[in-house]
């Protein structure tokens, strides 16, 4: 049995931790355990899971620019730890956190670790000092890793450099856990109580500055003005949640929008949405995308988003340089899906038989982490 090490921001209900639990709970676990390397004082909602699974949860400072060697000690101290006579306790290290996979990674290798993994999960920065001090970490990462893997082409251009040798590995979810689910439906809308005639249109994602929370409020606000049977729903929580509730009090909508915080089992709230709305600045491959696309849900994104997650006929892509009544225009539009049991892909197959499904991508990981 091996142990690969996971390095992530957080083990919360993000993007890039549920996928990669997605994929832990299909591993062999008699071959395979994942432990986890995260910021500390982070959510840790996956961490009895993990545990449960054989897993174990080590902790990082957060790096601040100001205590990079503090980091890199940490780092030091905590990869020594892990060998012994010159063999690393983990035949690979995976690093999702690619901010700082230029630090972390050489370390790793410097202390035995044989296989060293950069994944490229989103396709932009944010404004400001904190987005350029990301820029800066990530230059040169392509000669610090021995693999580079990226959930899309516009994330390994942007966290590798464009034409660097990434590998294409689309974020993958378990296609049946979201199928279109008619029960779930009408427990959240009950739940909720959003009516039969009503319109939902829902969003999942944390509240930050790429998901584009502020966005989504005026295109609501223009939209109820001529279709007034429309309700919001948001699920997830974050830093700017505050600033998004204060807008929404503003503007008068607190009776159409809803604020749901972080919900787990997701799954039913995609059967509840009518439409999902995705405006997002940018992304690397959002797998909010593929679950809404696995429930048979009707999306309109934005076209910053790659079109590799235009998996199905359900997803309709549009500028950002449109205004909100623009959106709020092709939204109206979009008809809800009476029919959403039948997912099929743009080329006809069943969406469970492509690597947007997780237990295609299961052989694909054991072989890349060494698993015989």
């Amino acid at each position: 049995m091996i142990r690969v090490l996971q390095v992530l921001g957080t083990i919360g209900l993000g993007g890039a931790e549920s996928r990669v639990m997605d994929l832990y709970r299909h591993m062999d676990r008699d071959k395979i355990r994942f432990d986890f390397l995260v910021t500390e004082g982070t959510d840790d909602h996956y961490r009895k899971e993990i545990e449960d699974m054989g897993g174990r949860v080590y902790h990082l400072p957060a790096f601040r620019i100001v205590n990079l060697m503090q980091y890199k000690k940490a780092c030091n101290d905590f990869f020594s730890e892990h060998c012994k006579d010159g063999v690393s306790e983990y035949a690979a290290v995976h690093g999702h956190m690619t901010s700082t996979a230029s630090i972390y990674l050489p370390i790793a290798k410097k202390w035995g670790v044989p296989l060293t993994i950069a994944h490229a999960r989103s396709a932009g920065t944010d404004p400001g000092l904190k987005g350029y001090a990301t820029r800066v970490l990530r230059n040169n990462l392509y000669k610090k890793c021995d693999r580079m893997l990226a959930c899309s082409d516009l994330a390994g251009d942007s966290v590798f450099g464009k034409g660097r040798d990434h590998e294409f590995i689309p974020n993958a979810i378990d296609t049946a856990a979201y199928a279109y689910d008619p029960s779930g439906r009408k427990v959240i809308r009950d739940k909720y109580g959003i009516g039969e005639n009503e319109k939902l249109i829902g969003h999942v994602g944390s509240f930050r500055f790429a998901k584009n929370h502020g966005f989504i409020i005026d295109i609501f606000e223009k939209l109820i003005i001529k279709h007034p049977d429309y309700r919001l729903m948001l699920a997830g929580d974050g830093g700017l949640k505050r600033d998004i509730e204060d807008k929404v009090k503003a503007l008068g909508l607190s009776d159409r929008v809803i604020f749901t915080g972080n919900v787990s089992p997701v799954a039913p709230y995609y059967s509840a949405f009518d439409i999902l709305l995705f405006p997002s600045v940018y992304e690397g491959m959002p797998g909010t995308v593929v679950e809404a696309e696995a429930a048979g849900l009707p999306c309109l994104i934005s076209d910053t988003i790659t079109g590799q997650v235009v998996i199905t006929d359900k997803v309709t892509q549009m500028s950002l340089d449109c205004s909100a009544s623009e959106w709020a225009h092709r939204l109206a539009g979009i008809e809800a899906d009476t029919d959403r049991s039948n997912v099929v892909t743009l080329s006809g197959e069943k969406l469970s038989d492509t690597l947007y499904d997780v237990n295609m991508q299961v052989g694909y990981y054991m072989r890349l982490y060494g698993v015989v």
